[in-house]
């Protein structure tokens, strides 16, 4: 999309204010995702927890001049343009509907409970061997996601294939009206994202609503509900219903199957024709999401050999961007998800936002199907990573090769995969942040266990998208002036600080609170900003936490005096410090009968500043608790007061943890400070938490135990029966407490619960497999989605905090986002 200032203006019917003649040739909604073509203008979006408008001086400073806003920001913004309008996200999808408008080429549009991505994934690698196809980018299929989609439409394309999501009644008409979809696919309709319908039936009728205007619609006939609403409304009724099936021989497709180890062969019927196909899975939901494509495939008239060795190539799609150690401390950031043009740009803006002082390092495989010629492509690529100011380049396949001359800089090219595998040396990389970005077809996943820092199958994954879910809960229950600090201690209870901070601190949180200095110093490297709290600074570390522009605790009368003589040593001014009050958690802090003399001291200083004054809850969550509770916050109210009264200055003001939050809205003064609750960990009335951490490792081994043989150190566990056990790499030395041995914990494992047996072991563990078919490689979770963290603190006696911070750095952790 290449367009004037003053032309979006008119699309989307806003005000115009500055420059008319700025070019625009991206859109972007993320600050953090800011590409290196300069034409861009940033939509800022306000939402319910997130306020785009807060991030426009930061993108101003960085060279963006174009902004569509619902309101003018302060303040003087030189050369740029500003577009008000009513509601950014109407304007977004009003510009989006124009683009789809001047494209020529079919659109197609897949919705569903679930498979749509995956759906979305194949079909768009089958068909592109003939025909330039543009898909939406990763999981685009919300709100925002369908027009930032669609604004990457161009007629260089000769299909587009959208995918949409809706969550609740009256969001897919907005969707439908920009879409304006031709064809279009319904992968299934089940109990996935149903919290916003009341019921299955007005869930498949708002999703249906989708094809309202197509020409054709395709969908599996063996849900009975969706077949009825198809065959029975006007509105669809009329059209081509091309339904598959595995029951009815007079479907369009019938379909039967037949399974040859891990693969499937399909077989469909269509049009009086027969049709073999192979696909190399045999799950059910691969499966049907195949027989999906191939039925799309075949009423498109995609030729059978097309179609056949595309279904042949399939392979799984990676459903998230992750975030992995590396050798020689390198970070790897793997997106495999899909590789065109505009996925690239997503990569890359992903790359370079990363936080840290690492260097930069792209490896790119060639792009399938781009529309373009070759030279054309490569050299929009090389200048797009000539800007992007990238210290190492690395080009995968014939087609970058073959165009290495129009890269500079540090760039070196391989024919494949396999040839850049043959030559790796390790110890080319080295404190680097490398984007691993290839299409599914150069099996890129070969070069990442290459680089990753070591192949350890124990892991601790980690959700960023449940850890904005668990914020916004949290902050559903505060009025808007009311700040958050997160506590990112312990390595953010031992999920791994960096990646939270940075990603938090983009959720528009206020403060951070950690352990030590040290963990301070670490966050200000990788370039976290916020002010961060250090709740526990050792008297010799106060030079390095100044330095850092670090806040002090400051908890009794020798922590402030040792502070006040470096203040005063540095010649500080007003220096932020935070005053800790004992109210009858008895840790570190101030006494009441200590605060007048706190205050005297206080009174007239010049060289510190009191930011905020807090305290403890000891039993928030125990209503038995309660009037120890109230007792505390008195305590604190009148701690606070008087040293309000000496101060010519406002501080804020906070007590509540997790559980106070919910339970005490009347004690939340001017900040609260989520801990254990953001992580997923605990439940609270009323909020919607969602699981943080997953703790998972892989079989080993599997083997058959005669009866009467014990497993495990001191012959703990004797059964009087042959049994399979399965032994995985996961012990006490990695964060499994020996408590949960001896059939006292479970792990999940092929879609059932198994009881870990006899004593844990330092490095393995050994599980009853006897009535669940289990193989070396299968995934097994320790604990997440289907083994609370809670349920083990229990078994141990103990708090899911414990549990966490339990988990050493060993256990590689992977942060992901969907």
């Amino acid at each position: 999309m290449k367009k004037r200032i003053s032309e979006i203006s008119q699309i989307v019917e806003g005000v115009l204010y500055g420059a008319k003649d700025l070019m625009v040739n991206e859109i972007i909604i993320d600050s953090r995702h800011l590409n290196y073509d300069m034409n861009v203008a940033f939509v800022a979006i306000k939402g319910q927890n997130h306020d785009g408008h807060r991030f426009i001086e930061q993108l101003y400073k960085k060279g963006v001049r174009s902004f569509i806003v619902e309101r003018l920001p302060e303040g003087e913004f030189q050369d740029a343009s500003f577009v008000v309008v009513k509601d950014s996200v109407s304007a977004l999808q009003t510009l989006a509907g124009y683009v789809r408008k001047m494209f020529t080429s079919p659109v197609i549009a897949i919705t569903g409970s679930a498979g749509k991505t995956v759906v979305k994934e194949w079909l768009a690698d089958v068909i592109a061997p003939s025909m330039p196809v543009m898909r939406s980018p990763r999981s685009y299929n919300s709100q925002v996601g369908v027009p930032l989609s669609l604004l990457r439409l161009d007629n260089k394309y000769k299909l587009g294939i959208i995918e949409a999501g809706i969550s609740t009644v009256g969001e897919m008409e907005k969707l439908k009206r920009i879409i304006d979809p031709e064809i279009g696919v319904l992968t299934n309709i089940g109990d996935a994202h149903s919290e916003g319908f009341v019921d299955m039936r007005q869930k498949a009728e708002e999703k249906l609503k989708l094809f309202a205007d197509c020409s054709k619609i395709i969908y599996c006939s063996d849900q009975p509900l969706v077949d009825e609403l198809l065959r029975t409304n006007n509105i669809y009724s009329k059209k081509q219903l091309v339904d598959w099936s595995r029951n009815n021989p007079k479907a369009s497709v019938f379909v039967t199957s037949s399974y040859v180890g891990s693969h499937t062969l399909l077989q469909l019927t269509y049009d009086g024709k027969k049709y073999s196909f192979e696909i190399p899975f045999d799950d059910i939901a691969s499966v049907e999401n195949a027989i999906t494509v191939a039925a799309v495939c075949l009423t498109m008239d995609v030729d059978v050999d097309i179609i056949r060795n595309g279904l042949a190539s399939l392979t799984s799609v990676a459903m998230r961007m992750e975030i992995k150690n590396g050798v020689n401390n390198c970070q790897l950031i793997e997106d495999y998800y899909n590789s065109d043009p505009g996925s690239f740009a997503i990569a890359l803006e992903s790359l370079k936002s990363h936080p840290g002082n690492k260097k930069k390092t792209l490896i790119l495989s060639d792009f399938i199907q781009s529309g373009k010629n070759d030279k054309e492509l490569y050299y929009e690529i090389a200048q797009v990573i000539e800007r992007a100011s990238l210290d190492k380049f690395i080009g995968i396949g014939p087609s970058l090769k073959a165009n290495a001359n129009l890269f500079e800089g540090n760039s070196s090219f391989f024919s494949s995969t396999e040839e850049f595998v043959d030559q790796l040396n390790k110890n080319d990389f080295h404190d680097e942040v490398i984007l691993l970005k290839g299409a599914r077809k150069f099996e890129f996943e070969k070069i990442g266990s290459q680089l990753e820092q070591l192949v350890y199958q124990t892991i601790l994954e980690v959700n960023l998208n449940s850890v904005a879910n668990n914020l916004n809960e949290f902050r559903s229950k505060l009025k808007p002036e009311i700040k958050i600090m997160v506590m990112v201690k312990a390595f953010a209870y031992g999920a791994g600080a960096l990646e939270v901070a940075e990603f938090l601190e983009y959720n528009g949180v206020s403060y951070f609170g950690v352990a030590n200095v040290d963990e301070g110093v670490e966050l200000r490297n990788a370039g976290v900003s916020l002010p961060i709290i250090v709740m526990n600074p050792d008297a010799s570390s106060l030079d390095t936490l100044i330095r850092y522009n670090l806040e002090p605790v400051i908890y009794g009368f020798e922590s402030y005096n040792t502070f006040l003589n470096t203040a005063t040593k540095y010649g500080l001014v007003f220096y932020p410090i935070h005053l800790e009050v004992d109210t009858g958690m008895h840790r570190l802090g101030f006494l009441p009968n200590e605060i007048d003399r706190l205050a005297e001291l206080l009174s007239g200083v010049e060289m510190v500043k009191v930011a905020s004054m807090f305290s403890h809850f000891a039993a928030s969550e125990d209503p038995e608790k309660d009037d120890f509770t109230k007792m505390q916050v008195d305590r604190f109210t009148k701690a606070c007061d008087t040293i309000a009264k000496v101060l010519d200055y406002q501080f804020i003001r906070h007590i509540c943890n997790s559980a106070g939050i919910v339970r005490f809205p009347q004690y939340h003064f001017n900040m609260v400070r989520p801990g254990i609750g953001i992580y997923g960990a605990g439940s609270y009335e009323g909020l919607s938490m969602k699981t943080v951490a997953t703790f998972k490792t892989k079989v080993s081994q599997v083997k058959r135990i005669p009866a009467n043989e014990s497993v495990g150190y001191n012959c703990r566990d004797v059964a009087d029966y042959d049994r399979n056990i399965a032994i995985l790499p996961v012990g006490y030395a990695d964060g499994l407490n020996r408590l949960l041995g001896n059939r006292r914990g479970n792990v999940f494992v092929s879609g059932r619960r198994v009881p870990i047996i006899g004593n844990i072991c330092m490095d393995a563990c050994m599980i009853d497999v006897t009535d669940v078919l289990v193989k070396a490689g299968d995934d097994v979770e320790i604990f997440g989605e289907n083994i609370p963290i809670d349920e083990l603190a229990s078994i141990c006696g103990t708090i899911p905090y414990e549990i966490l911070t339990s988990i050493p750095h060993r256990v590689k952790r992977i942060f992901y986002s969907e």
